[in-house]
């Protein structure tokens, strides 16, 4: 059941990231956090509400509040460090937030098989080839790695805390309402104030009409992230958090494979293998 949520999660964080990112092309990345987070918001309110898992309020909230907060502030580091590039160093370097969860795994105790560990190995091995790593070329700006790395630890810290937000189905639900309603908080504080210094909010020409357009499209974001979250806790409360952390942030590789098909692009030969050797390592965990 591990493997099977947290493949899940790949392949909806993978699908969210390729929406996010055609989003972005086209409207500034903060407006489409805040836009795609409170349909979220609304739609996960409605299941609390109709489930009555207000009733699961706890202390455990308080780690979905914090992984509400450093969400979006561990995106848009992402976002920048991609906009100062190279992005065949930012993206590898951004895959290895796993490291934190898989750390809190191993310092709570787990102890992966030795088949598992050698999966996790290869698994991460085909991550950072599968997001392209580029060895020579452009020089790296080191703003570029400093914010590289404070998202890589804000993506690790969402996967440990959301695995600590909740126990049961209905609680899950709450967390992520929690979860949902601070990012859209801590994104729209970000939001005003970067148009008060003159950043626009909206794309320009078409403005408001062309965010309404986009509505399918951001509510599908929203929705498969949070739909993300939830199978990642399901798959870390159920098994060990070092393979459901391995295992869902093989999400890179879905993201160029759906480029692929439906951009048309093509994977450098090293992106190629890095696929190939990410599904290898996903094998060994599953099977471990």
């Amino acid at each position: 059941m591990t493997a099977l949520f947290a493949l899940a999660t790949s392949l909806l964080w993978g699908l969210a990231d390729f929406g996010g990112g055609l989003l972005t092309r086209r409207t500034p990345a903060l407006t489409v956090v805040v836009a795609s987070q409170s349909i979220a918001v609304v739609v996960l309110g409605a299941i609390v509400v109709a489930t009555g898992a207000w009733n699961e309020a706890g202390p455990q909230l308080w780690f979905a509040v914090a992984a509400g907060a450093i969400g979006p502030v561990a995106m848009l580091s992402f976002y920048k460090a991609l906009a100062l590039g190279p992005m065949g160093v930012v993206s590898p370097i951004g895959s290895l937030g796993v490291a934190v969860p898989v750390t809190v795994g191993l310092v709570l105790g787990e102890r992966p098989g030795l088949l598992q560990f050698a999966g996790i190995a290869v698994a991460v091995a085909g991550v950072v080839l599968a997001s392209g790593p580029q060895l020579r070329g452009a020089p790296v700006q080191r703003q570029a790695i400093v914010l590289t790395l404070i998202a890589a630890v804000g993506f690790g810290a969402v996967l440990a805390l959301i695995a600590e937000a909740s126990t049961t189905l209905l609680g899950l639900f709450l967390a992520l309402f929690v979860q949902r309603v601070t990012n859209v908080a801590v994104g729209g504080a970000a939001l005003y104030v970067s148009v008060q210094r003159g950043s626009p909010a909206l794309p320009g020409g078409a403005g408001i009409r062309a965010l309404c357009s986009s509505l399918p499209a951001l509510a599908f974001v929203g929705l498969a992230d949070v739909a993300a979250n939830g199978t990642y806790s399901i798959a870390a409360q159920n098994g060990p958090v070092t393979v459901a952390a391995v295992l869902a942030n093989l999400y890179p590789v879905v993201t160029a494979v759906a480029a692929v098909v439906i951009l048309k692009e093509r994977l450098r030969g090293v992106q190629a293998a890095g696929a190939g050797i990410a599904l290898v390592g996903s094998v060994l965990l599953a099977a471990g």
